[in-house]
């Protein structure tokens, strides 16, 4: 988002019962029969229209493993809502399955069960083949289609005379309590316990800023007090804005406000957020390179306005520096760039999708790029597991190409990142239907930025509704005690006084908590 100006601006057919099939897994080497990798238990608990619970068991018959991942294809279109006992993510048909901190460790002949929901159509075919941390592994000819255990050997002729028609009577998994470890199963935002979270709050400006004008860190109190603030609004994230520049301690920062002194106060902001029990999104906004094109913030190369894309001189080491900061906590979210837009300065959307995820040498942008693959392999390459954003392009508002761009991640705890403003292109249900809902579809969907520049809240309205209905996630722009024309702002004081535009987040807020 653009400042004030002191601020430079996600059945038919026959209703099975409890039913589970075993597959023994057999890794090959050339020239010879190798000992079995694993054995996997995949059954199928409970069955209803439209979907059913099931769970894979794996033992391990190799080696110790200190980590480990299950994968495995689905043959019928079934696709997974919600996972516990390890992390679940799903890429079409392709599942994977990856250890918690607390199974990691696998030894030999151990076990670990992982459970989950999923929806089916049709046939609710199960998976005939899988893997144990990326070796193929086979199965001695094709495995069945789950059947009911009244017949075990013959299906039924004719569906049960009283086909179960709800979910299973199990209790959902417990939401943990405070601030939750993020991961992703299906388009669900999961915390540890598998419980579907949704994040909900504001964005704090100033830490993008202030610093590289020369004003200080903060622009207003990051103190206890307004933070609880913040959480008085039954919000449960809060969005923190960086600076490039600040966080690395470049010269042209003065030294109050530069390096350490800048990242205590950042690790201090999340200690304070996570303390009273909401999410920290840390966010590169303002980066290095000068871009003087169309659409152009500033002509300066400093990271004192929006740039059109990061750049490969500094903000890989950014990035390096807080995936190492604040990798050891998954409870902090990464979001990887405020607002690209290489599309003002290509001259066609493909080539803007491409340097958004390939980076390099991009028409029309006069410095070197790191796309979003190369951020994404900088951060995983630390060892962070952290919840990572990944916005689209147009100043996030564009989120047309995501899922043909989007990039590979190694740790399969990806979300997509979209921003909205009354003014922006993508501002209407239209739109999101057709470029939102099917990103929404596959992946989890956070609106980093929602706003209006018009004093109230009837545009965040029907953000809020549509994302609602969709049980999607959303960000109000911006904490700050601005002048609503020049910047929409929240508040008009710290301990939390509404604006006539915030009232409609804080109250809407409000009545999302029992």
């Amino acid at each position: 988002m653009r400042h004030p100006p002191r601020l430079s601006a996600l059945l038919s057919g026959a209703a099975l019962t409890m039913a589970s099939t075993a597959f023994a897994l057999m890794g090959t080497a050339p020239g010879a029969a190798a000992e079995p990798a694993c054995t996997v238990e995949y059954s199928v608990s409970g069955q209803w229209a439209g979907g059913y619970q099931g769970a894979v068991t794996v033992t391990n018959n190799s080696a110790a493993l200190s980590g480990w991942s299950l994968g495995f294809d689905f043959p019928a279109g079934q696709v997974v809502s919600q996972g516990w006992g390890g992390k679940w993510s799903q890429s079409a048909a392709t599942v994977t399955v990856t250890n918690e901190s607390w199974n990691g460790s696998l030894g030999t002949g151990a076990k670990a069960t992982a459970g989950f929901i999923a929806s089916w159509t049709g046939t609710n075919t199960a998976p005939t083949a899988f893997s144990l941390n990326g070796a193929p592994c086979t199965t001695d000819g094709a495995g069945p289609t789950p059947t009911p255990t009244t017949s075990p050997t013959t299906p039924p002729t004719t569906p049960p005379t009283t086909p179960p028609t709800t979910p299973p009577t199990l209790p959902p998994p417990t939401p943990v309590t405070g601030a939750p470890e993020l991961g992703v199963v299906g388009n669900k935002f999961v915390d540890q316990n598998g419980a579907v979270r949704r994040l909900l709050g504001v964005n704090r400006s100033g830490g993008e800023f202030m610093c590289v004008q020369g004003h200080g860190i903060w622009d207003g109190p990051v103190d206890d007090a307004s933070v609880k603030a913040i959480a008085d609004w039954k919000a449960n994230t809060v969005r923190i804005p960086l600076n490039e520049e600040c966080w690395l301690g470049l010269d042209n920062i003065k030294p109050e406000y530069r390096g350490t002194n800048y990242v205590n106060a950042v690790k201090d902001l999340v200690t304070k957020v996570l303390a009273h029990g909401m999410t920290p999104v840390v966010e590169l906004h303002w980066t290095y390179g000068q871009y003087t094109g169309n659409s152009s913030g500033c002509s300066d190369v400093h990271a004192s306005c929006q740039k059109p894309m990061p750049n490969a001189r500094y903000t890989p080491a950014f990035w390096t520096s807080v995936a190492n900061t604040f990798k050891n906590d998954e409870r902090v979210v990464f979001d990887l760039f405020n607002e690209p837009y290489p599309d003002r300065a290509t001259s066609t959307a493909a080539q803007a999708w491409s340097c958004w995820r390939d980076g390099g040498t991009c028409p029309g942008i006069g410095y070197e790029v790191a796309g979003m693959q190369d951020l994404l392999d900088t951060v995983r390459a630390t060892g962070a597991k952290n919840l990572v954003l990944v916005p689209g392009i147009a100043y996030s508002n564009d989120l047309s190409q995501w899922l043909t761009y989007r990039p590979t991640d190694s740790a399969a705890n990806l979300a997509a990142a979209w921003h909205v403003y009354n003014f922006n292109t993508c501002s209407n249900e239209t739109c999101w239907n057709d470029t939102l809902a099917p990103v929404a579809a596959q992946v989890p969907l956070l609106a980093g930025e929602i706003g209006e520049n018009t004093c109230g809240h009837a545009f965040i309205d029907r953000v809020m509704k549509w994302f609602d209905d969709r049980g999607l996630s959303y960000l109000g722009w911006t904490w700050n005690t601005w002048n609503c024309n020049s910047g929409p702002a929240l508040i008009s004081s710290y301990d939390g006084t509404p604006t006539a535009f915030g009232i409609g987040l804080r109250d809407h807020l409000r009545s999302l908590t029992p």
